[in-house]
């Protein structure tokens, strides 16, 4: 098995700590902050621009892939490496969010997923065991198990009955796993129940994961309840194993919660936001539309060293938004994703100095969402 983590430092006054994960594809360093390239690119900007800011690894999904181009394309290619000419670590999600999200398309039965295709609408059928054939042959370095993610409005019912598919779906899963080459991580669900938290970390423990994710959150619920189902769950995962929080991008949360121990984060986020002409700056998101922009030729943020800000300004930026011009969407996004991918390099920093508690709290002093 080409996977291994060591944990390097345990924060003295959180619960923080630095790591290293050793895959076939090079090492990461955690905490990390993984890209979605949801569909084998992350929108707008190049693999080699990724590597340039500092990724260390990005995501892919399954379920998007397996639709298009087809899982057999890229496994004739070489795998999503060649394909997609990343030479870092990739991560692949199984696609259950994404069959959760297609509502009333969706049947869901204990064998497996009923759905119709978002592209042709074609009837398709996934079981855990073809998921993870689609993840060995699309070849990432860590992949995840199938999962039945339920909705923030879901009954305590409808939540646990998907705690007991998710747990047999994860079985069913490392059964069927056979790469040397690729780690498989567990999700635990539960809904917004503690105790649903509890019995589906404890079940997806219990079966020893590479790597354990925390799924089912982000799904519309107040930040308060998120926090609350985090601090029952992080602490059941073994200490000996990465932590990933599924589908977190804002910094404030990513500050927070590597100070309770999560060692991966990924999130659409700072690239979605970048295409609506929002941007991460020292003091909070800053919006290029607005007109007090037009006239401004400042970098968007002055600290910042990324490709954007050392040769642009708030002016142009604007400009480019306003006129639809890719460039501006570009540009944007290479900021964003630099500023998470240097802030969560900081967070490492703080950790290692043993200064990380006095770090959380002068970002969020200055940092207004």
């Amino acid at each position: 098995m080409s996977f291994e983590f060591e944990l390097i430092k345990k924060d003295n006054s959180t619960k923080a700590r630095i790591g290293k994960i050793k895959t076939a594809h090079g090492e990461i360093n955690t905490p990390v902050f993984m890209p979605v390239g949801t569909k084998a690119a992350v929108k707008t900007i190049t693999s080699e621009e990724l590597e340039e800011i500092g990724t260390e690894i990005i995501l892919n999904n399954a379920y998007h892939l397996f639709l298009r181009p087809g899982t057999e394309i890229i496994k004739e290619s070489g795998g999503l490496h060649k394909f997609t000419n990343w030479k870092r670590p990739i991560l692949t999600d199984s696609g259950g969010y994404q069959v959760f999200s297609l509502g009333e398309t969706l049947k869901v039965t204990d064998d497996g997923v009923w759905f119709k295709s978002i592209i042709d609408g074609s009837s398709h059928f996934l079981a855990p065991e073809d998921v993870i054939r689609i993840e060995e042959d699309l070849g990432a370095d860590i992949i995840m198990v199938f999962d039945e993610c339920v909705s923030y409005s879901a009954s305590y019912e409808e939540a646990g009955k998907a705690v007991e598919r998710t747990t047999n779906w994860a079985l069913r899963c490392k059964n069927s796993h056979k790469s040397d080459n690729q780690s498989l991580f567990g999700i635990i669900q539960g809904g917004f129940f503690e105790d649903l938290r509890v019995k589906s970390a404890n079940e997806i423990v219990n079966l020893d994961f590479s790597g354990y994710g925390i799924g089912g959150l982000s799904v519309g619920e107040p930040k308060e309840v998120m926090y609350q189902m985090l601090k029952c769950t992080i602490p059941l995962i073994p200490e000996n194993k990465p932590r990933y929080l599924m589908g977190l991008g804002d910094p404030v949360g990513i500050v927070e919660e590597v100070a309770e121990g999560v060692d991966m984060f990924d999130s659409a986020l700072p690239t979605r936001i970048a295409r609506n002409g929002t941007v991460f700056a020292g003091k909070g998101r800053l919006n290029i539309r607005n007109s007090e922009h037009a006239d401004n030729f400042v970098p968007l943020d002055s600290s910042c060293k990324c490709y954007t800000c050392s040769n642009y300004t708030r002016a142009y930026l604007r400009h480019l938004y306003m006129s639809s011009e890719i460039l501006g969407l570009r540009l944007l996004t290479i900021h964003n994703l630099y500023f998470i991918i240097k802030l969560i390099e900081k967070l490492r920093l703080s950790i290692l100095e043993g200064r990380l508690e006095s770090f959380v709290a002068e970002f969020k002093l200055k940092y207004i969402t």
